[in-house]
């Protein structure tokens, strides 16, 4: 039987359940969406650490309760952050340290996304080594939309697929369904939701991380997927056409002149909604993508971090604050850019948001020595006050 590990008595925001070698972990957020606040980032880098050095724990699931996997972080958090200076760094932190760890997992891990997996929550699901994906999971990462920059490991995960699919959907925050998700190689699995259940208890009967059998329970419940006529998958070269351009100008230029074109009346709510975008965020976005082609995993992060401080920070720019505003505080979707164009977005002023920080101040990721180094608590941020030295 099941034994439920209680994480807090008042609000258990994450689950985690033990059956002899199988752990399963829950998202429990259902009427939030399942989006990260600090206490699930905590408590999921904790479940993940101590599993990993238990010789007894083979498979790690991890699942969303109610419609949604995880709609990502929590807007409302950053707002209401954002008159204390690095009131979210702890959060930001632990983050994308958790990040790594996901992505170098040393125990086999399935996700399953049944609902929503956008932004952070969509790292929670595509670096694992097996990630099922049903008719009602839907992809996106939106962030650029409002002044913030594609994260959590995903400037590195985008900036490798193929062509210049990951700028499209950077930028454009386009929805990938399930059978899209396969077919760009974002998830391993498509199963339908009806049999979710019976999937679970197949896994978890297995009592075993081994990867040869965990793949081929999978497969008893996944079917093949083919890629509806309209997906933008089947576009590949309009969008390699338009998005290898050098400047985030100069792609909407030629995605409108592609809009003009017959048959090509899928890009037009897309067109708009990249226009309506914050210009800041694109650029940010769009240059960070593009290094990320050349950097690692490590090096994706670490960047990630110093934007996404930066950004916090307002640098350059207030937008993210703004964004979020229009889109979940006073929701009148109507936010006021500063500055409102790309053209006026000061290209050397992005260098600002890019600048290293002195090394004792970036994100530590044990690449060297123990696995588990490099935790918040042990960096200068938690043991002195030179917080504000970044």
């Amino acid at each position: 039987m099941a034994q439920e590990v209680v994480v807090n008595p008042e609000e258990q925001v994450v689950l985690g359940e033990e059956t002899d070698r199988v752990r399963l972990i829950t998202l429990n957020r259902p009427r939030q969406l399942n989006v990260i606040s600090s206490k699930v980032v905590y408590l999921l880098a904790d479940f993940l650490e101590k599993w990993e050095k238990d010789e007894n724990v083979e498979l790690i699931l991890i699942k969303g309760a109610g419609r949604a996997f995880s709609a990502g972080g929590d807007l409302k958090m950053f707002y209401d952050g954002r008159t204390t200076k690095d009131s979210c760094l702890e959060v930001v932190y632990r983050m994308y340290w958790l990040c790594y760890h996901i992505h170098t997992y040393k125990k086999t891990q399935v996700a399953v996304a049944h609902g929503i997996a956008m932004g952070g929550g969509a790292s929670f699901l595509v670096p694992m080594k097996f990630s099922v994906v049903t008719e009602k999971t839907v992809f996106s990462t939106p962030e650029a939309s409002i002044g913030f920059h594609t994260d959590c490991g995903f400037s590195y995960i985008l900036s490798h697929l193929p062509g210049y699919l990951g700028e499209f959907l950077a930028l454009t925050g386009a929805r990938l369904n399930g059978k899209e998700l396969v077919a760009a190689g974002l998830a391993t699995h498509f199963v339908p939701s009806e049999k979710l259940p019976e999937l679970e208890k197949r896994l978890i009967s297995l009592n075993t991380g081994d990867e040869k059998s965990v793949k081929s329970a999978i497969e008893e419940f996944s079917v093949n997927v083919q890629l509806d006529e309209e997906s933008v998958l089947n576009k590949q070269a309009v969008i390699d056409e338009c998005f290898s351009k050098e400047s985030v100008v100069d792609i909407i230029k030629s995605f409108e002149a592609e809009a003009s074109k017959e048959g090509h009346g899928w890009i037009g709510a897309i067109l708009k909604g990249l226009k309506r975008s914050s210009p800041t965020g694109l650029k940010i976005t769009l240059r960070s993508i593009r290094e990320g082609r050349k950097q690692t995993l490590s090096e994706c992060l670490k960047k990630e971090f110093r934007l996404t401080m930066n950004i916090l920070r307002t640098t350059i720019s207030g937008d993210v604050y703004e964004g979020i505003r229009a889109l979940t505080i006073d929701k009148d979707n109507a936010p006021k850019w500063d500055p409102p164009t790309c053209n006026e977005v000061d290209d050397a002023k992005l260098d600002l948001v890019f600048k290293s920080f002195a090394e004792e101040l970036e994100l530590q990721i044990p690449e060297k020595g123990q696995r588990w180094d490099g935790k918040y608590e042990t960096t200068i941020y938690a043991t002195s006050n030179e917080k504000d030295a970044a």
